[in-house]
């Protein structure tokens, strides 16, 4: 438990404060795409290890055990307000998309991915598509208890630093775009706790769009402080979750270039969400040399 001072005050975590810290530091030197929190050596993932598509009976039968502990996990987390979406913005956006496409998102806690989903089973896609989750190696291969069941079963897609599993990664992103479902990706790269301000984007998410000629949907989700104090001493976050308007490829366009034209204007519509909703400009720490 968090220790509490005489006030019944509950004491901010020191884990919490050195993230923020690092956070901070990350910043300054530019460095958006490194994790602050020291994850131990990953486990590399093989072939044999992962059935991304589902074609042994026992995955379907894991899969299915796992989506629906995970409903009822996050029924719970919304319950118990440990996860709390206040606002959704443009879920018509994301209805109007027909066939598959790439969801980005920003990432700042673990549980940002269960918004998403709570925000795809809004849309009107919940009962016919299914959404799969690109999720760190090591999230697959290393973690264990509950959390690692569900980042192994539910709907997710591990990358991996072995070549040929990530061949397969590649096969099972082209079907499950061709067969109409939905992949998220955080193109940032990096989840930085609470951290409000987009990140610079890297090129995976758009080239997997622009290789498999479908859309991206980009989500935007701010914070705002609740009335509640999570057992860590710092105040729950209530969220707004921000859906754009899909990002089509350009006719005429080379792929390299409609990768940088969809990646710019994935960026610029988290900026105008962000500068909207917090009423200032994005601006970061960065120390550059002149």
């Amino acid at each position: 438990m968090r220790r509490k001072h005489n006030n019944g005050v509950i004491e901010k975590s020191k884990d919490r404060l050195e993230i923020l810290e690092e956070i901070e530091r990350l910043e300054r030197e530019g460095r958006f795409d490194v994790d602050p929190e020291k994850d131990p050596p990953t486990i590399v993932l093989l072939p044999e290890n992962v059935d991304y598509l589902k074609t042994k009976s026992s995955s379907r039968v894991k899969t299915k055990v796992a989506n629906r502990i995970g409903e009822h996990f996050l029924d719970e987390l919304l319950r118990s307000n440990k996860l709390i979406i206040k606002d959704v913005k443009g879920l018509e956006n994301l209805n109007k998309v027909k066939g598959g496409a790439i969801i980005t998102s920003n990432h700042f806690n673990p549980f940002d991915a269960f918004t998403i989903e709570k925000v795809f089973r809004m849309s009107d896609h919940a009962k016919t598509k299914t959404l799969y989750k690109v999720i760190r190696e090591g999230n697959y291969t290393n973690f264990p208890g509950l959390y690692g069941f569900f980042f192994r079963n539910c709907d997710t897609l591990p990358l991996s630093s072995n070549r040929k599993t990530m061949a397969e990664f590649m096969k099972a992103v082209h079907t499950i775009l061709q067969e109409g479902d939905f992949i998220l990706i955080y193109p940032e790269q990096s989840l930085w706790w609470n951290y409000k301000k987009p990140k610079p984007l890297k090129n995976g998410a758009f080239k997997f769009a622009v290789k498999n000629k479908v859309p991206v949907v980009p989500i935007f989700i701010t914070m705002e402080d609740s009335d509640l104090v999570g057992t860590d001493g710092f105040k729950i976050q209530e969220y707004t979750v921000h859906i754009g308007e899909a990002i089509f490829q350009e006719e005429h366009k080379t792929d390299k270039e409609n990768v940088e034209i969809m990646k710019e204007k994935n960026f610029n519509l988290w900026k105008q969400v962000y500068e909207d909703f917090y009423q200032i400009p994005l601006e970061y720490t960065t120390i550059t040399e002149e």
